[in-house]
């Protein structure tokens, strides 16, 4: 399977002029359109005007292709305090030129890409947004979804205060099941190191990657060569780059497989964290350690070293009272023997 291509179709549908003005049929609430967003495998998203403000339109060609993605969002629209994605907001069908197609309206995420607030205000955003990714997949994997398309094209930066959100679910998959769309860059079965089972490890390979583009902003490709060790290759990009080298074990990791939960690779990096902004604290800390258990054993000598001294006199001491008591008796007895 090659990298997923935009959507394409002849039908009237995925190809509204600016203005365009329908009514859903079930639900009667009205649209208009503003403009085309995006163009994914499953439809096109358009801005559109409702009566409740700007908001995002999905049209498909049929109701299988955006079932999946309606029913995440309906699931996790349930959530209270919801981040994990766009909220959905309503499903109908809409009638054009005669012809009935799907459609979902759902929250309009206003912000802009991972790559460009990185590009803007600098990399050491990164892995706190990555903090935040992977936060919200663990809460996904929890209930039995894995991401599959996760990409920075994905994603976007909300706020002030910022936070990273989604917003095209038409990857997700089932865990245990085949992932059904992916992209070639940020998928590990293109580079060999892993198959397209949707499970955490996969989202979380993707994830590595994505930090790794956030140094890389122009996709580097794997070598021609069907021998080479793309994982050496994905090793020396992150190296390479000062921002990517103190998160180098938690990198590798991920793109070995070897994180099976979200949870366990985001502690570990709220832990390179916090020692790449403080390690002037963590060594302070480290020596103050080492200080106090110096300071311990020399005090443990010093006090055992008076005891002995003071074990010792008390010995001289009890001698000197025995050797003279035995010096009186003795003295006593012959006296003693002497009168009588």
């Amino acid at each position: 399977m090659m990298e997923k291509t935009n959507f394409q179709s002849k039908n009237q549908a995925f190809n509204l002029p600016a203005g365009t003005r329908w009514v859903g049929k079930w639900n009667k609430n009205p649209y208009k359109m503003i403009k085309t967003l995006g163009r994914g495998a499953t439809g096109v998203v358009y801005l559109v005007e409702t009566r409740s403000g700007q908001r995002a339109v999905k049209i498909g060609e049929n109701k299988m292709s955006l079932t999946s993605e309606i029913n995440v969002l309906r699931h996790f629209s349930k959530v209270q305090g919801n981040v994990l994605g766009p909220s959905l907001l309503d499903v109908d069908d809409v009638e054009i030129k005669g012809e009935i197609y799907p459609f979902f309206c759902m929250e309009y995420l206003h912000g802009e890409s991972l790559l460009d607030f990185a590009k803007k205000r600098g990399t050491e955003w990164v892995p706190v947004f990555m903090v935040q990714l992977l936060g919200d997949l663990d809460r996904l994997h929890q209930e039995g979804w894995a991401f599959g398309d996760l990409k920075p094209e994905n994603l976007i930066i909300t706020g002030p205060p910022s936070r990273v959100r989604w917003f095209d679910v038409g990857g997700t998959t089932k865990l245990g099941r085949a992932v059904k769309e992916y992209t070639e860059f940020y998928d590990r079965g293109y580079w060999g190191l892993g198959d397209r089972k949707a499970e955490p490890s996969y989202d979380l390979f993707s994830t590595a990657m994505i930090f790794i583009q956030t140094a890389y902003p122009r996709r580097f490709k794997k070598p021609t060569d069907a021998n080479a060790d793309n994982l050496d290759l994905l090793r020396r990009y992150i190296v390479n780059s000062p921002p990517l080298l103190p998160y180098k074990k938690i990198l590798l990791h991920a793109l070995k497989g070897k994180y099976t939960d979200a949870q366990v690779m985001k502690k570990e990096l709220m832990e390179a964290i916090e020692n790449r902004t403080s390690p002037k604290k963590g060594a302070e800390k480290s020596s103050k350690s080492v200080q106090d258990v110096k300071s311990k054993r020399q005090k443990r000598k010093t006090n055992n070293k008076k005891y002995k001294q003071k074990e010792k006199s008390l010995s001289f001491r009890v001698e000197l009272i025995l050797t003279a008591s035995f010096l009186f008796l003795s003295s006593v007895l012959y006296f003693m023997g002497q009168w009588m």
